[in-house]
């Protein structure tokens, strides 16, 4: 189960269980878009599937360097998603690999 920690929405290793906030490394492997994630604490590697299907309206959370917004989707295009993150604020755009349907 994801936790808040400060600005960050931290998860899991499925490994060690640590729960710790991760960014990832986007990467295509077996001709599929990936997002890799590495514990700190056991060294234990996984992914995650870039999502294919986001669609408006989804809800979703995005993880960026400055923190994690859990938002809407507006728009899609191919590698971007258009985000309002509730709260008032602007909508902006993230890479996909960036973003989780909830």
């Amino acid at each position: 189960m994801s936790v808040t920690v400060g600005a960050h929405t931290a998860d899991p290793c499925p490994r060690c269980r640590m729960t710790a906030v991760r960014f990832g490394t986007p990467l295509t492997g077996a001709g599929r878009a990936v997002v890799r994630l590495d514990c700190e604490q056991c060294g234990h590697a996984w992914s995650r599937p870039v999502e294919d299907e986001v669609d408006v309206h989804d809800v979703v959370r995005v993880d960026l360097p400055e923190s994690t917004v859990h938002g809407h989707v507006l728009a899609v295009e191919a590698d971007r998603v258009l985000v309002t993150g509730g709260r008032g604020t602007e909508p902006f755009w993230v890479e996909r690999w960036t973003v989780m349907v909830y």
